[in-house]
């Protein structure tokens, strides 16, 4: 019997600066069919047009000629090893002049001791997500949100940058809310716990890892035969995932004041049900986990291009999201 073909992984890569830079395909020696979809896809074309998306020069030799040249054709890059180092310190790393790009796990390392604006800012935003969370009353969210200037821009830039539908500026808190309605209220909260902290060298990666996570997740749990509430669920366990990496804090200590669902949050712990398998599985693959993604894929009746081309859209989107950010944090 031949062995459940896989998906290609993008990898995220960070630049000099600690801010995503990059994509590395990395891939079983049997995904030539996937690549080749791959290749053929606009979505991946198009973000690999702005976004550089490698190839590790030993399995890129590997590939038959056409194939390495049709990836070559759709925008990838063939990388020598030099060009990529890996660092999983919990100090800020500093890449060596002969590289490019800095993979590894560093940005999940422990945080520093936070400051106490850091602090502070942050037991602010888990407060306004409880609320959320809670379906309290829009004064009881504003009335929080009022008490940090960073959040408060942060949304009503949001509200009023293109595509909100907006007729006209918004200026108040309550207008936003409503405007964003509570789905979007929760997550534009949870991914504001890991944007907007500039003196956390951990930031930017953190965000665009739990952004990427959490958009690959809704979309696979749609192409899983869920409903558009547990797609919500996915994208949440996907965002939550990561809370505990962020505040150096156990993630069931930190759920307990959310009142999350029983199902939300058992899929969260104990990777129960399918929401809690397709969590397993995106955590499998960012650990490169081959015999775990494959086992998962075939439970969710889910096939190695549906996982890689949804990826690139996810990656678009968190793009999107990263490029938002650091607008506002420069704007």
């Amino acid at each position: 019997m031949s062995p459940t073909p896989l998906p290609v992984f993008l990898h995220l890569l960070a630049n000099p600066k600690l801010a995503p830079g990059a994509a590395l395909l990395v891939f079983q020696s049997d995904a030539a069919e996937v690549l080749s979809q791959l290749s053929a896809n606009d979505g991946f074309g198009d973000l690999a047009a702005g976004f550089p998306c490698l190839l590790a020069n030993g399995p890129a030799l590997a590939l038959a000629p056409d194939l390495l040249a049709s990836l070559k054709a759709a925008g990838c890059t063939v990388v020598e090893p030099s060009a990529l180092h890996r660092s999983d310190e919990a100090t800020p790393p500093a890449l060596p002049a002969s590289a490019q790009w800095l993979q590894g796990d560093w940005y999940l390392a422990p945080p520093q001791r936070p400051t106490t604006a850091q602090s502070a800012s942050r037991a602010l935003a888990l407060k306004l997500l409880q609320l959320v969370m809670a379906d309290a009353e829009t004064r009881d969210i504003e009335a929080v949100l009022r008490q940090d200037p960073t959040l408060s821009y942060h949304l009503l830039r949001l509200v009023n940058s293109l595509g909100m539908g907006a007729t006209r500026r918004v200026t108040s808190f309550s207008q936003a809310i409503v405007i964003l309605g509570r789905m979007q209220l929760r997550r534009w909260l949870n991914l504001m716990l890991f944007a907007a902290r500039s003196d956390d060298h951990r930031a930017g990666m953190l965000l665009a890892r739990v952004a990427l996570r959490s958009r690959t997740m809704e979309l696979l749990a749609k192409d899983a035969g869920l409903d558009r509430a547990d797609q919500d669920q996915a994208f949440m366990a996907g965002m939550f995932s990561l809370l505990g990496v962020l505040f150096g804090t156990s993630l069931p200590e930190l759920l307990k004041p959310l009142q999350l669902s029983d199902e939300l949050t058992e899929a969260l712990l104990q990777h129960q049900g399918d929401i809690g398998r397709l969590l397993l599985m995106v955590e499998q693959a960012d650990q490169f986990d081959v015999a775990g993604v494959a086992s998962l894929q075939t439970e969710l009746q889910l096939t190695p291009a549906q996982i890689t081309l949804r990826s690139v859209e996810a990656c678009h989107w968190m793009l999107g999201i990263a490029r938002d950010v650091e607008g506002g944090a420069h704007g």
